[in-house]
């Protein structure tokens, strides 16, 4: 009689091998990916940079530190060139005398105006009492702080440096208080109320305001220059104190 043949047992699991992919067991699932472990970079719980842009947790230091010191750095060099009256002074002169008088002087005078403290101020004021109104006291408070910082520190340099105008003998014309005026309080304006629709604008303002001071024989063009950068680092700390 044949025999019937025996039936093949399956394969027993061994220890150590392919029991790591049994149901239930540690480390269970598919080959390509564990069921108890998690993803190596799971995407729910990756963070930004600074200022909701993506970047590396944590983020790279010093760089929210180096337009800041950039600014300053550039302020130091542009004051110690008008101080001493160097080449770059020198060469600043030359220019501020072969533009100044140019354009159409109704246009030139409204733009130099827009850094007059009767037009910047009420601006800001607006915007501050928007912001305390929705319960944004402490960047309101900052602004206004850096509001109050403009001729704090600009009337003193002008006393030091004691530059003289472009289109006149007395002196104190450095920096350009018109300026910092302009920068401070449209920029402030535009951090209160919307900083991503705003900035632009602020932008816009403070470089018109500088190009008509320039063009109206008013400041020579590193004065300009001199105060953005020495006012730009308070306007970045006034935008951290707004997105707080």
């Amino acid at each position: 009689m044949r025999e019937t043949p025996s039936r093949p047992e399956p394969p027993q699991p061994r220890p150590g091998r392919a029991f790591a992919h049994t149901t239930g067991a540690f480390g269970s699932g598919t080959p390509h990916r564990s069921d108890s472990r998690p993803p190596h970079t799971p995407r729910g719980v990756r963070r930004t940079g600074h200022g909701d842009r993506p970047g590396t947790t944590p983020p790279v230091p010093g760089r929210s530190a180096f337009l800041p010191v950039a600014a300053l750095a550039l302020f130091a060099v542009v004051t110690w060139q008008v101080a001493v009256h160097g080449p770059l002074a020198r060469l600043d002169e030359r220019a501020g005398r072969a533009v100044a008088g140019r354009g159409p002087a109704p246009l030139t005078e409204l733009l130099a105006d827009l850094g007059n403290l009767q037009v910047a101020l009420p601006v800001l004021a607006v915007a501050l009492a928007y912001a305390v109104w929705r319960g944004r006291r402490r960047a309101a408070l900052c602004a206004g702080l850096a509001m109050a910082l403009v001729p704090a520190v600009v009337v003193p340099l002008k006393v030091l440096v004691d530059r003289v105008g472009p289109l006149t003998a007395e002196t104190g014309y450095y920096p350009s208080g018109h300026t910092a005026t302009a920068l401070v309080a449209y920029g402030g304006a535009a951090l209160l109320v919307h900083r991503r629709r705003l900035l632009p604008v602020a932008a816009l303002l403070t470089v018109a305001t500088g190009v008509g001071l320039v063009l109206r024989g008013y400041h020579w063009p590193l004065d300009v220059l001199g105060s953005a950068c020495l006012f730009a680092p308070v306007l970045l700390g006034l935008g951290y104190a707004a997105r707080r």
